[in-house]
């Protein structure tokens, strides 16, 4: 920005929703003689108030004698008009040519006065007019980078502990956590959050991060495109896929400095396909709780609009949104079905642009989004989606093995069975455990879980507590996933046996059985584990 005042650049355009901020910095810049040579005095302009430095305020209000008063003004300065977008036709409103016409005349004299003089336009959109895009040079104003927020927060610290109103119980490893949750608010929503943090309960602790992700939250309700995924998940809610939770947790903090000294970049995403049912989508929950990341839902029907060109400007959106809030997770739901319209004729190759921005950012992005993709039927998917830059693996979910349906059923049993009055006698031992397993081979995660609803509303429905036989009952009575669609599982099977890596380990696939029921199972499990099997 120095260079482009000292170039004498007559326009430049600031698009950001801080204006304090981006005042302190053009005054600092004009006040430093080693930056721009000749110092200049910095003079704001607003329609409520008009020309800072006049002594005829008023009249400065209109925009038309304002830039009168720019022209004639003879000292060095930098001139910065607030709000003057909505002049150059923003809203539904015609651009006033007038206007437009009287900052085309004064670019000469901009450039050739005695004494150096810029405009800065600042406002919180970008809008211009086709007739001043040769004469305005944008100039990127970022959000706050990791080292202001920093300096912002151990700010707010010292002010606090001094006066004793906080107790900080934070070393610098949280310190950092801290920091980066806030990176992508301005730096006066960091502030807020901060303090909101600190007024909880007269501490600030690394559990305070989700106070600052609550302040993220309203950036992507406003978006009206994105979703803000709120979710009590972790990994100990998920049964099994050892491999990719192995491979989850090694990643895990990747996005501090930290991770730089070892030159590794911010991972950039996985791509998670298998059988319906088996826990993609519950496992991309936990992922951001595990990390304690904030957790974004695209939804790519929301993307597509009836406005022709707004569809390619919602995933713009979508984008911006998510980079500005990183580090993040950004998830995509059954990505197959988002694209399904790639090779159709009838929406006059929208769907392809679409995708082909995507694609784009997915391998040039270089802020800390991760993203998750689950895919049911993988194979609709074009191949350019699907090599290495995209995303950083391909995992394959294939139906539980014995030891993961013990875990699974583990998990749901703990998670139900807390009243004393339903549990009754009834233990999860180890033997029942293995029992429910043998009677579950070729079941999903998701039917697992409706076994123990069903069979706790066999006990509801007796009024009694909850036996072993009701849910051996359920178990011979349901017809699996793996038995109604085995034709489509094992075209899934087929294609990510050398495609794709298996999320569960090599020792795992051996499933095994310790009771004869197996032997009665409709579904071969055994002899066709797909995946290729890399163990993490």
């Amino acid at each position: 920005m120095a260079n482009l005042f000292k170039a004498r650049f007559p326009f430049l355009y600031l698009a950001t929703w801080e204006e304090d901020r981006a005042l302190a910095l053009i005054s600092s810049i004009a006040s430093n003689h080693e930056l721009i040579k000749t110092t200049r005095k910095v003079i704001t302009w607003k329609v409520t108030e008009g020309i800072s430095e006049s002594k005829d305020s008023i009249g400065t209000k209109a925009p038309l004698k304002a830039l009168e008063y720019i022209e004639q003004y003879e000292d060095p300065a930098i001139f910065v008009l607030q709000d003057f977008h909505v002049y150059f036709g923003d809203l539904g409103r015609h651009p006033d040519l007038q206007i437009i016409r009287k900052l085309r005349d004064i670019v000469t004299s901009l450039k050739q006065s005695p004494n150096p003089k810029n405009v800065v336009f600042l406002s919180p959109i970008l809008k211009l007019p086709i007739d001043l895009e040769k004469d305005i040079t944008i100039v990127d104003f970022n959000l706050p980078t990791f080292t202001e927020i920093k300096a912002t927060l151990n700010e707010m610290i010292e002010i606090n502990q001094i006066s004793g109103r906080i107790e900080v119980n934070l070393n610098e490893e949280e310190k950092e956590k801290i920091v980066k949750a806030a990176l992508g608010l301005t730096l006066s929503e960091a502030e807020n959050a901060f303090a909101r943090a600190m007024v909880e309960n007269g501490k600030l602790t690394i559990s305070d991060v989700d106070i600052i992700l609550e302040e993220k939250e309203q950036i992507i309700k406003k978006t009206g495109i994105l979703e803000f995924v709120t979710n009590s998940l972790n990994m100990a809610d998920v049964g099994g896929l050892e491999n990719l939770k192995r491979w989850l947790r090694k990643r895990n903090n990747s996005w501090f400095e930290s991770a730089q000294v070892y030159g590794l970049p911010a991972p950039s995403g996985v791509l998670i396909t298998g059988v319906p049912g088996c826990g993609k989508s519950l496992i991309s929950k936990a992922i951001s709780e595990t990390w304690q990341l904030p957790l974004l839902r695209l939804d790519i029907g929301k993307i597509f609009s009836g406005i022709v060109g707004s569809s390619e400007e919602n995933m713009r959106k979508a984008i911006n949104t998510a980079e500005a809030i990183a580090p993040c997770i950004l998830w995509i739901d059954e990505i197959e079905k988002g694209f399904s319209g790639l090779n159709s004729q009838g929406d006059s190759g929208t769907s392809s642009r679409i995708f082909g921005q995507f694609l784009t950012w997915m391998q040039e992005k270089e802020k800390a989004v991760f993203v998750i993709a689950t895919a049911n039927n993988i194979s609709s998917l074009p191949p350019e989606m699907l090599r290495k830059g995209r995303f950083d693996e391909i995992f394959f979910v294939d139906l539980p093995t014995f030891r993961e349906r013990i875990e699974i059923f583990r998990v749901h049993l703990n998670k139900r069975l807390k009243n004393y009055k339903v549990i009754g006698d009834f233990k999860i031992s180890v033997e029942v455990l293995h029992n429910l397993a043998s009677l579950t081979e070729g079941f999903v995660g998701a039917e697992i879980e409706q076994v123990v609803i069903d069979g706790l509303f066999e006990a509801f429905y007796e009024e009694r507590s909850v036996r072993l036989v009701d849910f051996q009952k359920v178990c011979r009575q349901f017809v699996p996933l793996s038995i109604t669609q085995a034709e489509h599982i094992k075209a899934i099977r087929d294609w990510a046996s050398v495609r794709a890596v298996a999320a569960t380990p090599q020792e795992d696939r051996r499933d095994y059985s310790e009771s004869s029921d197996v032997s009665d199972s409709n579904v071969d499990v055994k002899s066709s584990r797909g995946g290729r099997t890399i163990d993490f």
